[in-house]
């Protein structure tokens, strides 16, 4: 039994293995994209509007969207035209992925299962950049009165790109172009002077053309009533002819030939006279209105050559300044270079300023180091010569306050002796500064001469009492224990302790 059923199942399981290949593999891709399935062969298969096998586990499924996309195209900055003005301008492109085996092979490198935002996205940089390099080389009257021209060469570039990704460029359209300085808006309203301007000459020339075909029937008008007058004339001419010839037969009945012959002349002449003034008169009549006529014409020619003349002046003004602008903005960007690069320049003096600075610090610090290691070496000698030089004055002092202690009296009696000449010479040394003493009155024993130089003496006295009452100390008695009387007789004694009787031995420290 097995082995009549063996050989039904091998077949009905290749049968349910490829049904399930195909139920899970079968594929049907929809007209805007394709699909690619690689994995067993080399170049992939691309389905697009058709169904498919993808072997599960060995194929891959991928998808790409070929449908129409939108990218919008707006330069961000403002971008100098050929004539070096600034605008800034809006476009849209209507873009695909080119639909041949190549535009997908290569599209499928770059936007592989991307969404159509995404791929809009990618592409915007790329044709801004194309757009802008187009602007650069156009005009502003270019681009604004020529869109389909400029569309197209955007185009042009930017395809370039584009088929390097597989991208096809549908169409480009120029949505806005504005400018920073509304230049645009000036270029409107000079083509609306212009048009004001135009229409202006047609009503002159209008009403010039009226002018001439009024005058014309004016003119003819004038003529016939010159003619119908004339003829009046000549038919009253003939009349009073007749009445003359009727007066001459009545007159020739009635008075002498000669008589009635020149009532007849004269009658003649009067109406000569009469047709000839009318004649001149109807003449200047149609010479004025002529010369008007004229004057009106040549009024009207005059008036358009005038303002033909001020649009070619005023057109020519405006290209000089435009002209001048773009030098101008060379002139400045040339300035600018040289700026940047004398700033540049600047830096780098700077710089190296800098770095000589630096070094010239270090050497000063380092001259600075030098110098406080002198000062503090001059700071410490000359702190030792000073600690030197107050303990040999302070050796000094105890010196001399051994000697004074061992002289007693004898040095206190020098120091005064030493002293005296110079208290004389200061007490006496007003006395110097007199110039001239005028001396009244005057005798023995009274004042004079005698009063001013004795006047040292006194102070000097009074100075040694002075200084007497202030230490405790009489220096007359110091002055007066060195004398002989003093020493033999009186034996004073400058200690206090009382005197010794004569011939005893003093005591140390005893004036003697």
């Amino acid at each position: 039994m097995i082995d009549i059923i063996m050989p039904f199942v091998v077949p009905v399981l290749i049968i349910i293995i490829l049904v399930i290949i195909i139920t899970c593999g079968y594929v049907k891709a929809p007209p805007d994209q394709a699909y690619i399935i690689s994995g067993l062969k080399k170049d992939g298969k691309i389905l697009i509007g058709r169904a498919g096998i993808r072997i599960p586990f060995f194929e891959r499924m991928d998808r790409l969207y070929l449908g129409q996309m939108t990218v919008d195209i707006k330069t961000e900055q403002s971008v100098p035209t050929n004539d070096f003005i600034n605008v800034n301008v809006d476009a849209v492109a209507k873009v695909r992925i080119s639909p041949t085996a190549e535009g997908i092979k290569l599209a499928s490198k770059n936007f592989l299962n991307k969404q159509p935002k995404d791929i809009t996205l990618d592409l915007q940089d790329s044709l801004q950049g194309n757009m802008r390099e187009i602007i650069g080389t156009l005009s502003l009257k270019e681009i604004n009165t020529d869109r389909d021209s400029f569309s197209d060469q955007v185009m042009s570039k930017a395809s370039k790109d584009m088929d390097k990704l597989g991208i096809e460029i549908l169409s480009c359209n120029i949505q806005n172009v504005t400018d920073e300085n509304g230049l645009i808006k000036d270029l409107g309203a000079d083509n609306t002077s212009k048009i004001k301007k135009d229409a202006a000459i047609a009503k002159a020339q209008a009403d010039r053309d009226i002018a001439i075909a009024q005058a014309e029937a004016d003119k003819a008008s004038n003529d016939a009533r010159v003619l119908a007058q004339t003829e009046i004339a000549q038919k009253n001419n003939e009349l009073a002819i007749t009445k003359a010839e009727l007066q001459k037969e009545s007159d020739t009945k009635k008075a002498e030939a000669d008589a009635a012959y020149e009532i007849q002349r004269q009658q003649q002449e009067k109406t000569i006279q009469t047709a000839t003034v009318n004649a001149q008169i109807a003449k200047a009549e149609r010479e004025a209105e002529l010369r008007k006529q004229e004057v009106a014409i040549k009024q009207q020619a005059l008036e358009a050559e005038i303002n033909k003349k001020a649009d070619a002046d005023r057109y020519a003004v405006e290209q000089k300044a435009a002209a001048e602008l773009a030098k101008r903005q060379r002139e400045a960007e040339a300035k600018k270079y040289e700026l940047e690069m004398e700033a540049e320049a600047m830096r780098a003096k700077a710089e190296k300023e800098a770095e000589a600075t630096k070094a010239r610090a270090s050497a000063d610090r380092y001259a600075a180091e030098q110098e406080a290691a002198g000062i503090q070496a001059r700071g410490s000698a000359e702190a030792a010569a000073i600690q030197a030089k107050l303990l040999a004055e302070a050796e000094g002092m105890e010196k001399k306050a051994e000697a004074y202690a061992k002289y007693n009296n004898a040095a206190v009696i020098e120091m005064m002796v030493n002293i005296m000449p110079q208290m004389a010479a200061e007490i006496a040394r007003p006395l110097s500064s007199i110039d001239k003493v005028n001396i009244y009155g005057g005798g023995e024993g009274a004042g004079g001469v005698s009063q001013v130089s004795g006047s040292a003496a006194t102070v000097m006295q009074q100075v040694f009492d002075t200084m007497s009452e202030a230490t405790g100390v009489d220096f007359r008695e110091i002055l007066k224990a060195q004398t002989y009387d003093a020493k033999v007789t009186r034996n004073v004694n400058l200690t206090g302790i009382p005197s010794k009787e004569p011939g005893e031995t003093a005591e140390p420290g005893e004036a003697q």
